[in-house]
Order: structure tokens, then C-alpha cells, then sequence
């Protein structure tokens, strides 16, 4: 496993089992030496897990004493009980984000949090869809007030399990807020609430910037069976090229594995594409190494964008012009939105979207010499 991925697979198995109550009536958890023969990590690593719990609010650490849950965790049956169905927790790093501010939100509004989790081996961190649906049923026989679901991509049967998982807690009468993304696709909607970013102004400031760098011919890149975002990130990019006159090419949508040095090497065929915009950063940071083995430089022979503004995104060969997500302010808006939904029920379901905003870095070619 590597490195920088080890300390959140501890902190998912320590939430997992804070869920399902393993953790005794004094609440203590195993101590750093512990889980580090437990884990076969640094210690530094152990400690790195623990504070991800610390600040998500579910633990509080004792100086001299050791890692107790915290009092919230412990106050037991009186709470009402929230749940988070998020596939990718482990992998996508805004969902690790959003989560943990909604552990805290939770604590401070005396709401219990039950995460997602499986008993799957370490090294595997995402969450299948039978697994999802498993955690939905539990949660219907546990009683909880309302669920946070971040609903599926990737697979080729994503939109009937989202729609299966999200009828079930429905038909049980649990309140469902969507995070990020919606279980049909754009332009449509679903009758929950959804809160993310707005994904179609983050489209247009992306292919805004690049024409206004010049660019008049672009690409957008996704993976197959992406999330409904990209529907409305693309949709973004083709208004802006239209507003500033300029036609959408016939081969501007690609969709394929970017790490695929076959599917690079079709779309930088001919050089008819002067920039392309990523679904996400990961697209883009696969695509910027394949292009590396192509001998493209970015930005010099193709400008890459990306879309989330993760960690690694500043890291990378050529750092990279992305669009941030605002990960708190997502987060606040989905915790209000529940307990709006939950003190009234019969409101109209709500598009509740964060204003996107753009960071500008060296892949876009803004610093290039004119």
C-alpha cells in the first residue's frame, strides 16, 4: 500500500468499528504502539490516523492517558443517528474531506455518525455495490434519521444501483442528501436534495481561462461510465466555447482510460487540439504521465486542465490549473440541508450549488512565453 495511503485505511477500519460498537462502555482505543504492530506501520503514521479521527470529531486524544471516543460518541441510544454510503471514501480525496466536516458537524449538533464500512482487506479501499446496498439495509433496521450518499461511478451499472439504494431509503421513509453528484443524468434531476459544486460554471471558467489564453480548439477527456459531474462540466466547457463563437469540434468529447498509451496517442493524433480539459485531477495527472512517455510537453505542445484541486495537484511534473472544491462549504450546505429535510419533509427537492473557483497553475500555459 502506499505511503501517503496508509494512515486513512486505519482511520476507515477504526471508524468502521466505532460504527458497530466494538469499542468498550469507557470508550478507550488501542494506542499507537498498538496499531502499529496491528497495522505493521511507523508510528508516525498511527498518530497521522488518530488525528484524522481527532478533527473529524469522533475521538479525543488524552495527553499521558491514550485515545478515548469522544463524549458525543458515547452519549449512545438518545442520538439521533445519521449515515454516509460514500463509495470511494478511501480513494477520493474530497469525499475524505466532506466527510470528516460532516463528523463534525454532526458532533456539534448532537447527531451520532455511522460511516460506511466493510471488513474488506486493508488494501482494497473502495466500497462495492453490494456492499452499499448491505450498509443501506442496516441503516433502514437501525433506524436512522437520514442518510448522506455519494452515489456510484465507474461501473456500467452505476445509475440502477444508485436508483435502487436511494428508492429503498426512500420507500423506508429515510431522507436521502446527495453528495456531490445526482443519480440521473445532466440535465435532469432526481427529487432529492443534492449538494456539491456547481459543476457547470466550473466548465465554463476552465474553458474560459483557455480561450482566453488564445486556445480555440479544445478537448474534454473523461473515463467511461464517469459520474453525472461530467455531463455538466462538459456542458460548462461547450456553452463557453459557443459564447465566445467558437464551434464545438466534432471530435471534442473523448472518453478512455488516460493512462492507455493507444487511446493518448488517437487524441494527440494530427495536433489538432491546442488544450484538454480533464473530468477530474486524476484524469489529468494519468494524462499528463502518458504524455510524458509520448514526448507531448505540457503546456508547450498540449495544455492539460483538470477539475477538484486535490493535494497532489501542486506535486506533479507540471503543476496543474485545476478548479477548486470547496470541501467545507459542500459540507455545511449538505448537514443544513438534512436537518431542513428532516424538519420538513415535504419541501421540493433542492440543487444546492457551491460556486466553483479557479486556481490558476503552470499546465494551462499562462506562463508561457508570448
Amino acid at each position: 500500500m502506499p505511503a501517503h495511503t496508509k494512515h486513512h485505511e486505519i482511520a476507515r477500519e477504526i471508524r468502521t468499528e466505532i460504527a458497530s460498537g466494538k469499542y468498550p462502555a469507557e470508550g478507550r482505543l488501542p494506542s499507537e504502539a498498538q496499531l502499529v504492530k496491528r497495522f505493521e506501520v511507523s508510528r508516525p503514521t498511527a498518530a497521522q490516523a488518530l488525528r484524522t479521527l481527532e478533527r473529524e470529531g469522533l475521538v479525543e486524544r488524552r495527553a499521558g492517558s491514550g485515545t478515548y471516543l469522544a463524549p458525543a460518541m458515547l452519549r449512545g441510544s438518545g442520538l439521533r443517528q445519521l449515515g454516509l454510503i460514500v463509495p470511494g471514501l478511501g480513494q477520493i480525496e474530497i469525499f475524505e474531506v466532506i466527510c470528516g466536516e460532516l463528523a463534525s458537524l454532526a458532533r456539534v449538533q448532537d447527531f451520532g455518525m455511522h460511516w460506511g464500512g466493510t471488513n474488506r482487506p486493508r488494501t482494497e479501499s473502495d466500497m462495492t455495490i453490494d456492499e452499499a446496498e448491505d450498509l443501506c439495509r442496516q441503516f433502514i433496521g437501525q433506524g436512522v434519521s437520514g442518510v448522506f450518499f455519494a452515489p456510484f461511478e465507474h461501473t456500467s451499472d452505476n445509475e440502477a444501483a444508485n436508483r435502487r439504494i436511494t428508492e429503498r431509503l426512500s420507500h423506508a421513509g429515510v431522507p436521502v442528501v446527495l453528495l456531490d453528484r445526482d443519480i440521473c443524468p445532466f440535465p435532469q434531476r432526481s427529487a432529492f436534495d443534492l449538494a456539491g459544486i456547481d459543476n457547470f460554471a466550473g466548465g465554463y471558467l476552465l474553458a474560459e481561462h483557455l480561450i482566453k489564453l488564445g486556445v480555440q480548439h479544445l478537448a474534454f477527456v473523461t473515463r467511461p461510465f464517469s459520474a453525472t459531474t461530467m455531463e455538466a462540466r462538459k456542458a460548462g466547457v461547450c456553452s463557453a466555447l459557443m459564447r465566445h463563437g467558437l464551434p464545438v469540434p466534432r471530435d471534442f468529447f473523448h472518453a478512455g482510460d488516460p493512462s492507455d498509451v493507444k487511446f493518448v496517442r488517437r487524441l494527440v493524433a494530427g495536433k489538432t487540439h491546442e488544450a484538454v480539459i480533464c473530468t477530474n485531477d486524476h484524469t489529468a495527472a494519468r494524462l499528463l504521465q502518458t504524455l510524458t512517455r509520448l514526448n507531448v510537453a505540457t503546456p508547450r505542445d498540449l495544455r492539460v486542465v483538470g477539475f477538484d484541486d486535490v493535494r497532489f495537484a501542486t506535486l506533479l511534473p507540471v503543476p496543474l490549473t485545476t478548479i477548486q472544491q470547496p470541501c467545507r462549504e459542500i459540507a455545511v450546505t449538505a448537514f443544513h440541508a438534512m436537518r431542513e429535510r428532516l424538519a420538513d419533509p415535504t419541501l421540493p427537492a433542492r440543487s444546492l450549488l457551491v460556486t466553483p473557483r479557479l486556481v490558476v497553475r503552470e499546465s494551462c500555459g499562462a506562463y508561457l512565453p508570448r
